[in-house]
């Protein structure tokens, strides 16, 4: 089971270091890991269990983020329409993204990131994302809203860029050209 000190936080050089891609067929102990970074989301936003192993709630977690420099990822959140996403994508892909942006009004967090660090951070609106699932079948989405920055956010990650390295320096909250904030209800 991963716990908060199985995640590293900013300062560690494995967060800035670009992934490897994985290969098929994926070996015990990669899927064993993938299994276990959605077990950490979904542990995560089960208060008694959150409550229980002091985990800090979160919507997505790179390979990166515990130390591991593997192309994976997952998330654990619900779509635009309140169905539950939840997935685990090896060695992700954007293959089209919309012109529009979006940001979270709120600004981003992450779980390596243990202060608040205000600011717009600005990402595609809508994306299509190829990924490969743990049995190596290839997956193609359509993402929005929420979904779409979380993508984002974790295969950023991935390439060893932090989500406050997209924040506009001089003016954290300046607006961002053909955006509209994404407000989570």
């Amino acid at each position: 089971m991963i716990l908060m000190e199985h995640i590293i936080r900013e300062g560690h050089p494995t967060l800035r270091t670009r992934a490897e891609e994985m290969t098929f067929p994926l070996t015990a102990g990669d899927r064993q890991l993938a299994e276990n970074m959605l077990q950490y989301l979904i542990n995560s936003q089960n208060p008694e269990i959150a409550e229980q192993y002091g985990l800090r709630g979160g919507i997505g977690l790179a390979a990166n983020q515990i130390n591991s420099l593997k192309r994976m990822f997952a998330l654990h959140l619900e779509d635009e329409k309140g169905e539950q996403l939840s997935l685990v994508a090896i060695n992700p892909k954007i293959v089209s993204h919309s012109v529009e942006k979006t940001y979270l009004s709120g600004g981003e967090g992450c779980l390596s990131v243990d202060r608040n660090v205000p600011g717009y951070v600005p990402r595609y609106a809508r994306i299509t994302a190829k990924f490969f699932t743990i049995d190596g079948e290839e997956q193609k989405i359509r993402l929005i809203g929420l979904p779409a920055i979380a993508f984002q956010h974790e295969l950023d990650h991935l390439n060893g860029v932090m989500f406050y390295d997209r924040i506009n320096e001089e003016d954290p909250f300046a607006s961002i050209p053909d955006a509209a904030p994404f407000d989570r209800e």
